[in-house]
């Protein structure tokens, strides 16, 4: 069975950090690229960063380039996403999301490309 499980939420203040994890179980892991999304109350869901199938490629939003990194350890099946410089806008249900990739630089920014999808993890920032 196909499986994502994300870890790692929880509550920070602004400026903080958190590292989401994101672990994969009975994929192939290496030819699958990831993606995070995340979802605020009343907001659609926004695609924050993606990683091709070796890590060699990826793709941050405007909203998070500079304060969060995406990488992958393949030989643990888990994809990471190291957010620092969090902001109150970042408050969201995070998820990660998966798909397989013919080729190992491809990379996929639409929510709509993916096809297994975590349950998701909520992320608040406050004082």
């Amino acid at each position: 069975q196909l499986q994502l499980v994300e870890s790692g939420g929880g509550l920070a203040q602004p400026g903080g950090s958190l590292r989401l994890s994101c672990a994969a179980s009975g994929f192939r892991w290496p030819y699958y690229a990831v993606g995070w999304f995340r979802q605020a109350p009343g907001k659609e869901r926004e695609g924050i960063s993606c990683i091709s199938s070796r890590g060699g490629s990826t793709n941050y939003a405007d909203s998070v380039k500079g304060r969060f990194t995406i990488s992958r350890d393949n030989a643990k099946n888990t994809v990471y996403l190291q957010m620092n410089s969090l902001k109150p806008e970042d408050t969201a249900v995070y998820y990660c999301a998966a798909r397989s990739a013919p080729f190992r630089t491809q990379i996929f920014t639409e929510s709509t490309s993916y096809n297994y999808w975590g349950q998701g993890t909520q992320i608040t920032v406050s004082s």
